[in-house]
């Protein structure tokens, strides 16, 4: 599968290729359907038998194959990272976790990080990202760029509430990979270095915590819809 992406895209190796969810399903040939998504048939998400460990020592191998120079994980929950580190070869390079003030998962980016790994953040502005997938947990959630707290630390660095998400994020020492269509937001959110947030309003920020998941794999409709984004964090 690794070097049809790899033909597909014309490139010798990735830089980075990543296990999306600590979920083994069921093969699908793409000569049948490609690229699968969730499902199996494109209605029924059908569980697979491989292991986590399977399936990381096969990510290992395309590191010695050449055909990615790092590989790392997404979605991961500390109980799997332990257990990972446990017989891995190959320390991940990064994590890839929903990350945003109403979840920040404080101790797991610091397990992490203290174990090597750089963390990613994805859906940095919560709510917001799952608006366009129709999810009704997200409209029932009060949108980050209206609480109070982001619009007062934005309105005191004359930044936007999006600017002041990412840098809370980034001052952190997590990576964030925001996506927008619109030029003048796409160069906003670039310039999220320009400016520091002082260590009080690091901590009112990350005091939203509700421990609120929207992208959760027991949430049925959430799990099976097709999200293009996701295509993107594979690779």
């Amino acid at each position: 599968m690794c070097k049809k992406q790899l033909a597909d895209w014309g490139i010798d190796y990735f830089d980075l290729y990543i296990v999306h969810f600590p979920i083994s399903l069921k093969y699908v040939d793409p000569k049948d359907r490609y690229p699968p998504g969730f499902t199996y048939d494109g209605k029924n998400v059908v569980p697979g038998k491989a292991s986590i460990q399977e399936t990381w020592t096969a990510m290992e191998s395309l590191v010695g194959k050449k055909l990615a120079k790092s590989i790392g994980i997404s979605n991961f929950n500390g109980q799997l990272i332990m257990d990972l580190l446990r017989y891995a070869k190959i320390v991940p390079a990064t994590l890839q976790v929903e990350h945003h003030p109403y979840l920040t998962q404080e101790g797991l980016v610091k397990l992490a990080q203290d174990h090597g790994m750089a963390v990613t953040a994805y859906s940095s502005f919560g709510p917001q990202s799952f608006l366009e997938l129709d999810m009704q947990r997200a409209k029932d959630t009060p949108l980050l760029f209206d609480n109070q707290t982001v619009k007062s630390i934005a309105d005191k660095h004359k930044k936007t509430p999006a600017q002041v998400l990412l840098r809370w994020a980034t001052q952190r020492n997590i990576a964030v990979i925001p996506k927008s269509n619109n030029q003048n937001r796409l160069a906003q959110n670039l310039d999220v270095t320009s400016f520091d947030l002082d260590a009080d309003e690091l901590k009112e920020i990350s005091a939203l915590n509700k421990n609120l998941r929207f992208n959760d794999p027991l949430n049925v409709s959430n799990f099976i819809s097709p999200k293009i984004e996701y295509g993107c964090r594979s690779c």
